[in-house]
């Protein structure tokens, strides 16, 4: 393929945006912000000798696995990391331009401006955590510790669809933590026997912490939130009939509004819906089946919504559901436009759709191309485009 191409159902100009050849290329999960300015970070590896084959392939489960950063007017990309270990985390803190990662115990931050590393903090023996978000003003690190009988069943259970049900039928207790990251203080702020997940900060409130009881979404009301200062809880929605669910939650740029998919009932009735953190009212905007998607994600302004589609063997069973689509909001439903044709990627790999930072393109990860890479597609129809540059 080319660096970039018009897709012929469309009519909207995609771009890819990872150009480092030879290596597997893979965009943030959707609730997790990767800009910085204009920048994007992103995870990269590149290729490793199978031990069981002749053949290359690509893992971004690697020793190799490092932390890159893009800039999306050049689209040249440079590399941050140099760990010989496998890392996690996609954590970034867009104003100070610090980009939090965890190799085993240890936490480390590199910075997009200074490209200086340091260590943060490492986790002490009878603690061994993992950190997931980084809170608005920069000073608190979160996420969620489990014991080792946990982390044994998820050993012995790799696979989504055998672990999901194990790990809540087990009721192991979970406890949400914060690290300050100028007095390296560990506080333990809230334990259950629930599978607490999904750990994200308000992206503009320091002390709102949003969480998850993780698990089959039709047993569980799933969405809460806890004030990490006055440990005070909030579930966010409440089910209301047998086999609905909501999940896949994110908090809207200005940290006012959590976002969820919904379904009531599952598989039948589609909607985006949105609580708001202060009073509890909800919006919902129905969709169709066809339309609905893996993950849903909202623009800079407020004004628009993303989603990655899904393949037929998803939970909305779509005949024709794999596309990258925009959606805006119309009375009490969504406007859909599709965006890229998805019938050749892989959705195990799920596209995990970003507004780009000014608003005016829709980034996602596929391998429709053999290999993961990102890409960018224009909302704009190709007509209408002036330039492949993605110019504030």
């Amino acid at each position: 393929m080319p660096d970039e191409w018009i897709d012929k159902d469309t009519k909207h100009k995609v771009v890819r945006l990872s150009r480092i050849e030879g290596n597997s290329n893979l965009s943030f999960y959707f609730h997790n912000n990767p800009f910085i300015g204009n920048k994007m970070v992103f995870y990269s590896s590149s290729k490793n000798p199978a031990s069981d084959q002749k053949q290359e392939i690509y893992s971004n489960n690697s020793r190799n696995k490092q932390i890159w950063l893009l800039d999306l007017t050049t689209f040249k990309s440079e590399q941050l990391t140099h760990q010989s270990s496998p890392m996690n985390g996609e954590i970034v803190h867009n104003k100070s331009g610090n980009i939090f990662y965890q190799v085993k115990d240890s936490i480390f931050c590199v910075n997009a401006h200074t490209k200086k590393e340091q260590l943060v903090y490492i986790f002490p023996a009878d603690f061994k955590a993992s950190i997931t978000t980084v809170n608005a003003d920069g000073t608190l690190l979160s996420g969620a510790w489990s014991e080792d009988k946990e982390k044994d069943l998820f050993r012995k259970n790799p696979e989504k669809k055998d672990y999901f049900n194990i790990i809540y039928e087990a009721k192991l207790p979970r406890t949400l933590f914060t690290i300050n990251t100028k007095t390296k203080e560990l506080k333990r702020i809230f334990t259950d026997s629930a599978w607490l997940n999904h750990v994200q900060f308000s992206p503009t409130d320091p002390s709102l912490l949003m969480f998850c009881h993780e698990g089959p979404w039709h047993k569980v009301d799933r969405i809460w939130t806890i004030n990490v200062n006055t440990k005070e809880i909030k579930l966010m929605h409440k089910r209301t009939m047998d086999m609905e669910i909501a999940g896949h939650e994110w908090i809207g740029p200005d940290g006012k509004t959590i976002w969820f998919d919904l379904q009531q009932p599952r598989s039948v009735a589609f909607f985006v819906a949105g609580t708001d953190v202060n009073t509890g009212k909800e919006t919902k905007y129905a969709l169709q089946r066809n339309e609905w998607s893996i993950h849903f994600n909202i623009s800079p302004d407020q004004k628009m919504f993303c989603g990655d589609g899904g393949d037929p063997g998803q939970v909305a069973k779509a005949p024709d559901g794999e596309w990258i689509y925009l959606f805006k909001p119309e009375g009490d439903h969504f406007v859909s436009t599709k965006l890229v044709n998805m019938k050749h990627h892989g959705y195990k790999l799920e596209p995990n759709v970003h507004f780009s930072p000014d608003g005016k393109w829709v980034i996602f990860r596929a391998n429709f191309e053999g290999i993961e890479n990102v890409y960018a597609v224009e909302i704009k129809e190709s007509a209408n485009a002036s330039s492949i540059s993605m110019r504030n």
